[in-house]
Protein backbone atom coordinates (compact mmCIF):
# COMPACT_ATOMS: atom_id res chain seq x y z
CA UNK A 1 0.00 0.00 0.00
CA UNK A 2 0.94 3.56 -1.10
CA UNK A 3 1.13 5.68 1.73
CA UNK A 4 1.17 9.44 1.98
CA UNK A 5 1.43 11.44 5.11
CA UNK A 6 1.08 15.56 5.25
CA UNK A 7 1.67 17.78 8.12
CA UNK A 8 -0.14 21.01 8.33
CA UNK A 9 0.82 23.74 11.08
CA UNK A 10 3.49 21.11 12.18
CA UNK A 11 6.74 18.95 11.65
CA UNK A 12 5.78 15.07 10.78
CA UNK A 13 8.37 14.01 12.89
CA UNK A 14 9.75 10.02 12.27
CA UNK A 15 8.04 8.84 15.90
CA UNK A 16 4.76 10.33 14.52
CA UNK A 17 5.21 8.86 10.79
CA UNK A 18 5.76 5.63 12.43
CA UNK A 19 2.77 6.02 14.96
CA UNK A 20 0.65 6.96 12.09
CA UNK A 21 1.51 4.11 9.73
CA UNK A 22 1.37 1.15 11.74
CA UNK A 23 -2.60 2.26 13.00
CA UNK A 24 -3.00 2.61 9.51
CA UNK A 25 -1.87 -0.56 8.57
CA UNK A 26 -3.33 -2.45 11.63
CA UNK A 27 -6.69 -0.56 10.48
CA UNK A 28 -6.43 -1.87 7.09
CA UNK A 29 -4.62 -5.01 7.21
CA UNK A 30 -8.07 -7.36 6.42
CA UNK A 31 -8.67 -4.94 3.34
CA UNK A 32 -5.22 -5.40 2.60
CA UNK A 33 -5.97 -6.54 -1.19
CA UNK A 34 -8.54 -4.02 -1.49
CA UNK A 35 -6.56 -0.34 -0.72
CA UNK A 36 -3.62 0.54 -2.82
CA UNK A 37 -3.35 4.24 -1.47
CA UNK A 38 -3.36 5.95 1.64
CA UNK A 39 -3.48 9.99 1.62
CA UNK A 40 -3.40 11.04 5.44
CA UNK A 41 -3.52 14.90 6.70
CA UNK A 42 -2.44 15.80 10.03
CA UNK A 43 -2.96 18.59 11.54
CA UNK A 44 -2.92 21.36 14.00
CA UNK A 45 -5.33 24.38 15.04
CA UNK A 46 -3.16 28.00 14.18
CA UNK A 47 -5.65 29.50 17.53
CA UNK A 48 -3.74 27.93 20.53
CA UNK A 49 -6.74 28.43 22.32
CA UNK A 50 -8.44 26.14 20.31
CA UNK A 51 -6.95 22.58 20.81
CA UNK A 52 -8.05 20.82 18.11
CA UNK A 53 -5.52 18.26 16.34
CA UNK A 54 -7.47 16.63 13.14
CA UNK A 55 -6.24 13.13 11.51
CA UNK A 56 -7.57 13.08 7.97
CA UNK A 57 -7.36 10.18 6.18
CA UNK A 58 -8.50 9.17 2.44
CA UNK A 59 -8.28 6.07 1.62
CA UNK A 60 -8.32 4.66 -2.56
CA UNK A 61 -10.16 1.36 -2.20
CA UNK A 62 -11.06 -0.30 -5.57
CA UNK A 63 -11.56 2.72 -7.48
CA UNK A 64 -13.75 3.63 -4.15
CA UNK A 65 -12.79 6.78 -2.33
CA UNK A 66 -12.88 6.00 1.71
CA UNK A 67 -12.64 9.20 3.85
CA UNK A 68 -12.55 9.43 7.45
CA UNK A 69 -11.82 12.55 10.06
CA UNK A 70 -11.14 12.96 13.51
CA UNK A 71 -10.52 15.28 15.66
CA UNK A 72 -9.11 15.51 19.54
CA UNK A 73 -7.14 17.16 21.88
CA UNK A 74 -3.82 15.00 21.20
CA UNK A 75 -3.20 14.13 17.54
CA UNK A 76 -2.44 10.62 18.70
CA UNK A 77 -6.01 9.92 20.23
CA UNK A 78 -6.69 11.91 16.74
CA UNK A 79 -5.08 8.79 14.72
CA UNK A 80 -6.55 6.54 16.48
CA UNK A 81 -10.22 7.35 16.45
CA UNK A 82 -9.78 7.73 12.76
CA UNK A 83 -8.23 4.37 12.23
CA UNK A 84 -10.87 3.04 13.74
CA UNK A 85 -13.41 4.99 12.02
CA UNK A 86 -11.54 3.63 8.46
CA UNK A 87 -11.47 0.38 9.69
CA UNK A 88 -15.46 0.20 10.49
CA UNK A 89 -15.63 2.06 7.06
CA UNK A 90 -13.78 -0.22 4.88
CA UNK A 91 -15.67 -3.00 6.61
CA UNK A 92 -19.09 -1.75 5.72
CA UNK A 93 -18.00 -1.04 2.15
CA UNK A 94 -16.77 -4.81 1.84
CA UNK A 95 -19.83 -6.65 3.30
CA UNK A 96 -21.96 -3.92 0.66
CA UNK A 97 -19.55 -5.24 -1.99
CA UNK A 98 -19.80 -9.19 -0.72
CA UNK A 99 -23.57 -9.21 0.01
CA UNK A 100 -24.69 -8.04 -3.74
CA UNK A 101 -26.63 -10.87 -5.49
CA UNK A 102 -27.38 -13.85 -2.82
CA UNK A 103 -29.20 -15.92 -5.64
CA UNK A 104 -26.88 -18.75 -6.73
CA UNK A 105 -24.86 -18.63 -9.94
CA UNK A 106 -24.49 -14.29 -9.12
CA UNK A 107 -21.69 -12.51 -8.23
CA UNK A 108 -20.83 -8.90 -7.62
CA UNK A 109 -19.11 -7.34 -10.51
CA UNK A 110 -15.62 -6.22 -9.51
CA UNK A 111 -14.97 -2.87 -9.29
CA UNK A 112 -12.14 -1.49 -11.28
CA UNK A 113 -9.04 -0.34 -10.27
CA UNK A 114 -8.32 3.35 -10.92
CA UNK A 115 -5.65 2.85 -12.97
CA UNK A 116 -7.95 0.03 -15.82
CA UNK A 117 -10.84 2.94 -15.19
CA UNK A 118 -8.01 5.68 -16.41
CA UNK A 119 -6.96 3.63 -19.58
CA UNK A 120 -10.46 3.18 -20.77
CA UNK A 121 -11.86 6.96 -20.26
CA UNK A 122 -8.77 9.24 -21.33
CA UNK A 123 -9.09 12.68 -21.38
CA UNK A 124 -8.88 14.44 -24.95
CA UNK A 125 -7.83 17.70 -24.98
CA UNK A 126 -6.58 20.03 -22.07
CA UNK A 127 -8.94 20.86 -18.86
CA UNK A 128 -6.75 24.22 -18.87
CA UNK A 129 -7.40 25.54 -22.47
CA UNK A 130 -8.39 28.59 -23.11
CA UNK A 131 -8.94 29.28 -18.96
CA UNK A 132 -6.59 32.14 -17.52
CA UNK A 133 -4.90 30.93 -14.42
CA UNK A 134 -6.55 33.10 -11.21
CA UNK A 135 -5.70 33.29 -7.93
CA UNK A 136 -9.15 31.87 -5.80
CA UNK A 137 -10.72 34.39 -3.30
CA UNK A 138 -9.37 33.63 0.20
CA UNK A 139 -12.06 31.14 1.44
CA UNK A 140 -12.33 29.20 -1.43
CA UNK A 141 -11.14 25.82 -2.26
CA UNK A 142 -12.06 24.45 -5.78
CA UNK A 143 -12.04 20.60 -6.58
CA UNK A 144 -11.80 19.16 -10.25
CA UNK A 145 -12.71 15.60 -10.32
CA UNK A 146 -14.45 13.22 -13.31
CA UNK A 147 -17.88 12.11 -12.14
CA UNK A 148 -19.07 8.29 -13.67
CA UNK A 149 -23.39 8.98 -14.09
CA UNK A 150 -24.70 6.78 -11.12
CA UNK A 151 -28.46 6.60 -9.37
CA UNK A 152 -29.23 7.84 -6.61
CA UNK A 153 -28.93 4.65 -4.26
CA UNK A 154 -24.78 4.28 -5.35
CA UNK A 155 -24.71 8.13 -4.29
CA UNK A 156 -26.11 7.60 -1.21
CA UNK A 157 -23.65 5.04 -0.42
CA UNK A 158 -20.98 7.37 -1.41
CA UNK A 159 -21.76 9.63 0.98
CA UNK A 160 -21.85 7.18 3.16
CA UNK A 161 -17.97 6.31 2.58
CA UNK A 162 -16.92 9.55 2.01
CA UNK A 163 -17.97 10.84 5.73
CA UNK A 164 -19.56 14.34 4.19
CA UNK A 165 -23.24 16.06 4.62
CA UNK A 166 -23.54 16.16 0.92
CA UNK A 167 -22.03 14.68 -2.44
CA UNK A 168 -22.41 15.60 -5.46
CA UNK A 169 -23.32 13.38 -8.52
CA UNK A 170 -24.36 13.00 -11.99
CA UNK A 171 -27.66 11.13 -12.30
CA UNK A 172 -27.29 8.27 -14.93
CA UNK A 173 -31.14 8.99 -16.27
CA UNK A 174 -31.08 12.36 -16.80
CA UNK A 175 -27.39 13.28 -16.91
CA UNK A 176 -27.89 16.18 -14.83
CA UNK A 177 -26.19 17.15 -11.61
CA UNK A 178 -27.82 16.70 -8.57
CA UNK A 179 -27.14 16.97 -4.90
CA UNK A 180 -27.69 13.95 -1.94
CA UNK A 181 -27.59 15.36 1.40
CA UNK A 182 -28.21 14.10 5.44
CA UNK A 183 -30.93 15.77 6.44
CA UNK A 184 -31.04 17.29 9.84
CA UNK A 185 -34.59 14.98 10.99
CA UNK A 186 -32.86 12.10 9.60
CA UNK A 187 -32.78 10.78 6.06
CA UNK A 188 -31.73 12.23 2.79
CA UNK A 189 -32.10 14.66 0.65
CA UNK A 190 -31.63 15.55 -3.17
CA UNK A 191 -31.48 19.07 -4.94
CA UNK A 192 -31.75 18.35 -8.05
CA UNK A 193 -32.61 21.53 -11.39
CA UNK A 194 -36.11 22.22 -12.32
CA UNK A 195 -36.74 21.78 -15.56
Amino acid sequence: MKLLIHGRNLEVTPALREYTQSKLEKAIHHFGEMVKEADVHLSVAKNPRVPHQTAEVTVFANGTVIRAQERSQNLYASIDLVANKLSRQLRRYKERHSDHHHSPGHSASATPATEEVLEEKSIDGSLLEGKEPKIPSPGIRRKYFSMNPMNIEEARHQLDLIDHDFYVFKDSISEQLQVIYRRKQGGYGVIQSKE
